[in-house]
């Protein structure tokens, strides 16, 4: 339902209320949208919202550019040092988040509050994770600052309240259900498998595995040096028919660049499924890398076959780390391990002891209570 007002009842049962508040380079008008449980409560948010926009827009930018301006300078100055894949994620979270929303706004516009509007729209109505939101919202900072040093009049210290981060519970396979995957793995093992038994074994990732060469494992030291991983972005070539594409990239940090010793199952397996040819790739036995996607399908089917739910493949580097702990790994050996930049990440986010490590623990105050 709609009138002259531009008020829309959705299928969700609020009701809509658009506003114009400018034209796009093509000269296409660009609208505002503000929310209401009640035709009016839209009606009104709209028209304030228009109102403050008439009045901000007079502030303006000392050669009227807009903040979209600021954006695309942003990522033409940076873009030289950053990854691909980064480079493809800010490009993505700038088109699809920022300029949408403050573009075509003069950069005097943008305030605290609006900040705070734009930070509920991502969280109430895109739906995006805290973690996503905090993502972007710490690029809008970054370009900010970068506007403001350009000689933009804008907000030179912006108060960004970010959303908060709720841990999650992550999944864990329990001593039966590895036994289990292992077992499976090891029956007629093909090199799908290996690169599974890999990831389960050392704590790779997905796209470390998938980026693994003959030549990265050394049968004399018994090592497995990790220096490239393979991603899938999004394709900034627009002439192009395919939206992503697959790149491999160094990892995205120093710390992710190691070297992890093998166990002796493992080393024997590189010694049977061993190439000569240093550039073979380990997972596919040619030049050509394997889709990272195609190994997280095989490992869905290897994990429905043996009946354990609810498996991704980072859930096997939860697990190796937390059996590294199990074991008696001290945390900045693990961290290294794992390629970590710090070792609070590793226990924050990858350990994770399990109730009969917390009840062994609780008994050993039997040693210092006196009854």
């Amino acid at each position: 339902m709609a009138n002259r007002e531009n008020v829309f009842l959705r299928k969700d049962g609020r009701y809509e209320a658009r506003y114009a508040k400018g034209r796009d380079e093509k000269g296409k008008l660009i609208y505002g949208f503000c929310y209401g449980k009640t035709y009016e409560e839209a009606r009104n948010k709209a028209l304030l919202a228009r109102k403050a926009f008439e009045t901000v827009c007079a502030i303006g930018d000392p050669k009227g550019r807009t903040f979209a301006h600021y954006c695309n300078n942003w990522l033409a100055v940076n873009g030289h040092r950053l990854k691909e894949s980064s480079r493809s994620k800010y490009k993505a979270d700038i088109e699809n988040h920022i300029k949408p929303y403050f573009g075509v706004q003069q950069p005097g516009a943008i305030t605290d509050e609006k900040i705070d509007s734009f930070t509920q729209m991502l969280l109430n109505e895109k739906n995006l994770s805290p973690k996503t939101v905090r993502n972007v919202l710490a690029l809008l900072h970054s370009v900010i600052v970068y506007a403001g040093k350009r000689g933009a009049q804008m907000l030179i210290n912006p108060e960004i309240i970010y959303p908060k981060q709720l841990k999650k519970n992550v999944r864990v396979l329990d001593e039966k259900e590895e036994e289990t995957l292992s077992l499976y793995l090891a029956k007629e093992m093909d090199l799908c498998k290996f690169g599974v038994y890999i990831a389960l074994r050392t704590g790779l990732r997905i796209g470390e595995v998938c980026a693994l060469r003959w030549g990265d494992i050394s049968m004399d030291s018994s090592t497995i040096t990790i220096q490239h991983t393979v991603q899938r972005i999004k394709n900034p070539d627009q002439e192009d028919r395919l939206k992503t594409k697959v790149v491999m990239d160094t990892p995205k940090s120093e710390s992710s660049c190691r070297t992890i010793p093998l166990m002796p199952d493992l080393a024997a397996l590189c010694a049977r499924f061993c190439r000569s040819n240093p550039e073979i790739f380990v997972l596919t036995g040619t030049s050509q890398c394997m889709e990272p996607r195609k190994l997280q399908r095989r490992l869905k089917r290897y994990t429905r076959e043996c009946c354990i739910q609810e498996v991704h493949f980072h859930t096997l580097r939860h697990t190796f780390a937390t059996r590294c702990i199990e074991v008696g790994f001290d945390a900045k050996t693990l961290s290294e391990i794992l390629g970590h930049s710090n070792i609070n990440i590793t226990l924050n986010q990858y350990v994770h002891p399990n109730l009969n490590q917390k009840r062994e623990n609780m008994s050993r105050l039997k040693t210092i209570i006196c009854f």
